[in-house]
Order: structure tokens, then C-alpha cells, then sequence
């Protein structure tokens, strides 16, 4: 499945901080999502493709292109008793969509607070950061006195249309700071080229151009931002609601 690459339109120059800014954005600008997702791994070889949709903060459902089931999981049939009563900070986290982070003049996140982040996620490891890429930059500004602090350098950033969606796209080095947001599978494991979907912060493609990995990449086609998702989508049975539209007979008793 191919996924044309488009010269955008003549743009300003992408400033660093304004790229780093849409790859902590994530968590607030999409609630649901319907996508495909194929996994590079280097040369021609490449995994095959899922379609996925997903429903923030814990629903997932991935299928074949054919429409053969993968995997699903929701919190729809799951106690959180256990979940509560944990005695652990996380425990109580709120979802981002709860909090407030601080955003710059254009909409975009500069700051994350501590919230509980991550998405249902399918397969690779690298999963959770294709869709929230914010360990290539860090959760906050670094100071400019400290650069040694960066978790990577970002080099020729341009606007281009990736499937007929705007992205703006970086070389990404990382450095010693560098963290993985799954352990042992970062997004950038060397230099790597990346292009972001601006009106939804997920990392849409991704090569890495040298190094061991090199060749390795993923590509994600959106299909739908926000549309809405029936909750049999994500159960491994149907509900089996009432049809309300539906005459319900109301049989009495008589003696």
C-alpha cells in the first residue's frame, strides 16, 4: 500500500521549538482514530499491513485488510477495582484529556504535565511512539544553556503532503539523552527521518537512514480523525443493546 509523498505549499521556515512543540501535542488533538500501519524492516521487506482503530484512553481494535480480527481489548467489561486501590502515584493520574498542558501561540503543547500517558498498543514496540512521538523531544523546552540535555538533534525541518496530509518533517539524531518511551524500542534507534501529522501530533512516517537499523521505518495512512466508534467495535462480543427504534412487546398477564 503506497502512500505518495507532495511538495506542500511554499511555507515559513519551521522553527525547531515549533516542531518539538506538535510532537508533544498528541494527547490533545485527537480522541479517536482509524489508520493503517505497515512496519518497515529494512530493504523490501516490510510486515503486513493492519488497520486499526483506536478510541483514547484504552480501546483498540486491529484487523487485516481483509477484515480478519487481530486483536481487540476495552475497559468496557473490565472491574478497575484493583486499578484504585493500588497503592501507587500512577494509580491516580489523570488521563491528558483531563489536564491542561501549557500551550505556545499556536496551539501546540511546550510543556506536558505528569498525566497518564500511553495508548493501547498492537505488535511492534514502537507502537505507543508513532502515535505520541514526544520521546524524540523531550516533555519540555530544554534550557539553551544546557543542550547537552537534549534527548536529539533536529536537522532539515520542512513542510511537505504525506497521503494527502500535511506534515512537517525533521531529520532526528539522538543523543545520549535519548530515551525510548517502550525500553528497547525507540522510534529513532539512529539518525532518522520523520514526518508528523500537524492536525494530529502522530508520527505518520519514519526511516532510518543509517546505523544498524538502518532501512527500518514504519508508514501510517489516517483514515478518520475523531470519527465516532460504536463500542461493539472494541468488544469481543456485541453488546446486544436494545433497538430502541424497535416495537418492544409487553406481554400481560390475564386471569
Amino acid at each position: 500500500m503506497s502512500a505518495p509523498w507532495q511538495t506542500a505549499p511554499a511555507a515559513p521556515e519551521i522553527p525547531p521549538a515549533a516542531f518539538a512543540a506538535l510532537c508533544r501535542s498528541s494527547p490533545w488533538r485527537w480522541h479517536t482514530l482509524r489508520f493503517v500501519l505497515t512496519w518497515e524492516a529494512g530493504g523490501s521487506a516490510a510486515a503486513e499491513p493492519v488497520r486499526a482503530w483506536l478510541r483514547r484512553p484504552s480501546d483498540l481494535r486491529v484487523e487485516t485488510l481483509d477484515g480478519v480480527l487481530r486483536y481487540t481489548t476495552t475497559s468496557l467489561e473490565r472491574s478497575r477495582d484493583d486499578f484504585y486501590v493500588a497503592d501507587t502515584p500512577s494509580s491516580w493520574l489523570l488521563p491528558p484529556a483531563l489536564v491542561t498542558p501549557v500551550y505556545d501561540d499556536h496551539g501546540l503543547v511546550t510543556r506536558r504535565p505528569e498525566a497518564a500517558y500511553g495508548d493501547p498498543v498492537f505488535g511492534g514496540g514502537r507502537w505507543q511512539a508513532v502515535l505520541d512521538p514526544v520521546e524524540c523531544v523531550g516533555p519540555a523546552p530544554t534550557p539553551p544553556y544546557l543542550p547537552e540535555q537534549r534527548p536529539a538533534r533536529l536537522r532539515a525541518l520542512t513542510a511537505e503532503v504525506f497521503a494527502g496530509r500535511r506534515v512537517w518533517c525533521a531529520t532526528v539524531e539522538p543523543t545520549v539523552r535519548y530515551r525510548a518511551v517502550t525500553s528497547g524500542h525507540p522510534l529513532a534507534p539512529g539518525p532518522t527521518r520523520i514526518a508528523v501529522d500537524h492536525a494530529t501530533g502522530v508520527c505518520v512516517h519514519s526511516h532510518v537512514l543509517r546505523g544498524p537499523h538502518a532501512g527500518q521505518g514504519h508508514r501510517l495512512v489516517i483514515e478518520g480523525v475523531d470519527d465516532y466508534q460504536l463500542d461493539d467495535l472494541f468488544t469481543a462480543h456485541d453488546l446486544d443493546l436494545t433497538d430502541v427504534s424497535r416495537h418492544l412487546p409487553w406481554p400481560v398477564a390475564t386471569t
